[in-house]
């Protein structure tokens, strides 16, 4: 027999414009999960080393806390438990060491952990520091090491848990935090087969009712409650479908970005390359066909730490041998490119095959300034050793065909971009 909160699921993952199909179905999401683990693991590198420093500013903990923040709108403001607060001394993790230090160890030990046990009980040894201004706001960044296992955290995730179970859970505790995340995993449980083993899934519908965008089921047996949420829930389809624009816009940028990647598969192949699409991208619809039509299945031997995040990468150019990676390309259509920069160094840094490859942030023409305000970050200082350039779409829309036709290797590409 369906609950109300059944129906609830059923009508929030037709709405375009919930965070289900807006954030949780989103290709970069799922993208973003490494390279967020990966600045997670230099935050703790940094503070181990002495070099973290004693301001959030200019931080590697300001670098991946921004990444996690521009996860759409279930994120937006992540960033604001981690910054400086003089006037309350909070978070005090830049100006007390022994906290700093504290901090590390939780990030270290669940990224180490793979056991919702050790998760709590790292936890639990951070509370136990009582440090002021650090709540489980963290919690959004453990997420990203172990979504299964883990609750994102902020004020409407709350608001929303406490209308659906009728709970008390109030912001800034760890305690409420984890009795929080119990209910959860019970609440997940029981609606697993609608929403997914990713707690993210349900963060997302529990968003959704925090932030006002659904009421709450009402208990069973008011009938009247039950007609009158039952009609907000109808107010609500008609309101997502007056907004369909913004949806709309937003398949239009990843239209735009399949279109980017297929002038780039088109290309390399014209030029003799091997090409490879980033594996979750295979299955989408370009020219009639699939993305992946007629490209490479697997990418060169010589792949070891670094192939997960490296297949990733949108276009992969590799040798006609099959023997080196001769360019790489990231499409940065409007989204941040930090995830797109941790891959371009796993490919240079941690694979055999990608020593000396070329690379490429291909992005539009107005982009130019914010893609060089993000290479500038502390976090991203051995980027200038891999000698990464800037191609903008006028660029290669204007040359392609040409490049195509009279063009041979690397040359005709290195000439319409600019090294950063």
């Amino acid at each position: 027999m369906s609950t109300g909160l059944d129906v609830l699921i059923d009508h929030w993952k037709a709405d375009p414009l919930s965070t289900y199909n807006s954030w949780f179905l989103w290709d970069e999401r799922l993208k973003n999960f490494r390279s967020i683990r990966r600045g997670l693991a230099q935050v703790v590198k940094d503070i181990d080393a002495g070099t973290f420093g004693n301001a959030f500013r200019g931080s590697s903990l300001e670098t991946v806390v921004g990444s996690v923040a521009e996860q759409r709108q279930i994120f937006k403001g992540a960033d604001h438990a981690f910054l400086w607060k003089p006037k309350l001394r909070i978070p005090d993790i830049y100006e007390n060491a022994a906290n700093q230090r504290a901090f590390a160890r939780l990030l270290h030990a669940c990224d180490c952990c793979d056991s919702a046990e050790e998760i709590v009980e790292a936890i639990r040894r951070i509370d136990g520091h009582q440090i002021k201004g650090l709540g489980p706001a963290v919690a959004n960044l453990i997420y990203f090491v172990h979504p299964t296992l883990v609750m994102p955290f902020n004020t409407a995730i709350v608001k929303g848990y406490n209308a659906v179970t009728g709970s008390n859970v109030k912001l800034g505790r760890w305690d409420h935090y984890l009795s929080m995340r119990e209910g959860s995993i019970r609440l997940n449980t029981q609606h697993r087969r609608a929403l997914s083993n990713d707690m993210g899934a349900l963060a997302g519908l529990l968003f959704d009712i925090g932030a006002g965008r659904y009421t709450a089921p009402p208990r069973e047996d008011d009938a009247h409650a039950v007609l009158a949420w039952e009609a907000d829930l109808e107010k609500v389809r008609e309101e997502s479908a007056a907004a369909h624009k913004q949806w709309l816009a937003e398949r239009e940028s990843d239209a735009t970005h399949t279109e980017i990647q297929g002038w780039l598969r088109d290309l390399g192949k014209s030029l003799g390359f091997g090409v490879w699409i980033a594996s979750n991208d295979h299955g989408r619809s370009y020219a009639g066909g699939r993305l992946a039509d007629g490209c490479m299945t697997h990418l060169p031997q010589g792949m070891h730490d670094g192939i997960e995040a490296v297949r990733l990468i949108d276009v992969i150019w590799v040798e006609a041998n099959g023997s080196k990676v001769a360019a790489a390309f990231e499409v940065e259509h409007s989204t941040s490119i930090y995830s797109g920069i941790v891959r371009m160094l796993d490919l240079a840094l941690g694979t055999e095959v990608g020593t000396n490859s070329a690379m490429f942030l291909v992005a539009p023409d107005n982009r130019r300034d914010d893609v060089q305000l993000q290479l500038r970050r502390p976090a991203f200082s051995r980027v200038s050793e891999l000698g990464i350039r800037y191609l903008p779409y006028s660029e290669l829309k204007n040359h392609r065909e040409a490049i195509a036709r009279f063009g041979s290797g690397l040359k005709p590409l290195i000439e319409i971009s600019r090294l950063l």
